[in-house]
């Protein structure tokens, strides 16, 4: 597949990280766009709410741009801003008491040590009718995703939405990476039986693994 311009510009992150720790503003700003769909994008499965995500968004960038240059480290850069934006959701979270799709093989083949990935409606459903259908999963996976606590719900969404690494999501966290396969495991278990519930299984939707 060819690269993007966001690719080839990922790949020159570090270049940019040193030059924002340095006090480079114009790196700064192009680190906020090289980042900021990744960081909206896990705070709105997050809250399932776009004024929360743009919320959190905005406050984890204005945070990193005013913290940057105290990171020792550019390797740390991406655990360091998933920390940023992780606090930030749950600030939101507490004030307002309110968590690329999750497949549904995911959620009931829990127990692999690697989570299968999931693949577009556009890879899997060829015709509008599955397309709708794949959508209307999609919404029942994001409202249970609402239904587990912020500890689960935040493990899954790093792991499954952003592709972040069991160590990544430690290093983030703060908590050893047992603790995050604990609540991974725990999370896709809650949601199997939050779907259940609502009487939402593999048969009940002929979902083809």
């Amino acid at each position: 597949m060819a690269e993007t311009l966001l690719d080839i510009a990922m790949m020159h992150a570090d270049t940019l990280i040193s030059r924002a720790m340095q006090g480079d503003q114009h790196a700064q700003g192009k680190l906020v766009q090289l980042w900021y769909k990744r960081i909206y994008n896990y705070a709105f499965k997050f809250f399932l709410d776009h004024d929360l995500a743009m919320e959190a968004s905005q406050k984890t960038f204005i945070s990193m741009c005013k913290n940057v240059g105290g990171l020792q480290d550019a390797a740390r850069f991406k655990s360091w801003l998933y920390t940023i934006a992780v606090n930030y959701c749950r600030e939101e979270a507490r004030k307002k008491k309110v968590s690329r799709s999750l497949s549904f093989e995911v959620v009931w083949n829990h127990e692999a040590e690697e989570s299968p990935k999931w693949e577009s409606s556009s890879q899997r459903y060829d015709n509008p009718e599955r397309q709708l259908q794949q959508a209307e999963l999609s919404d029942m996976l994001h409202e249970a995703l609402l239904e587990l606590n912020a500890e689960q719900r935040e493990v899954v969404i790093m792991k499954e939405y952003e592709g972040l690494k069991f160590r990544e999501i430690a290093e983030v966290l703060n908590i050893s990476e047992n603790t995050v396969k604990s609540r991974m495991y725990y999370g896709l278990d809650g949601l199997r039986k939050i779907l259940e519930r609502k009487n939402i299984n593999k048969e009940t939707i002929n979902y083809e693994l």
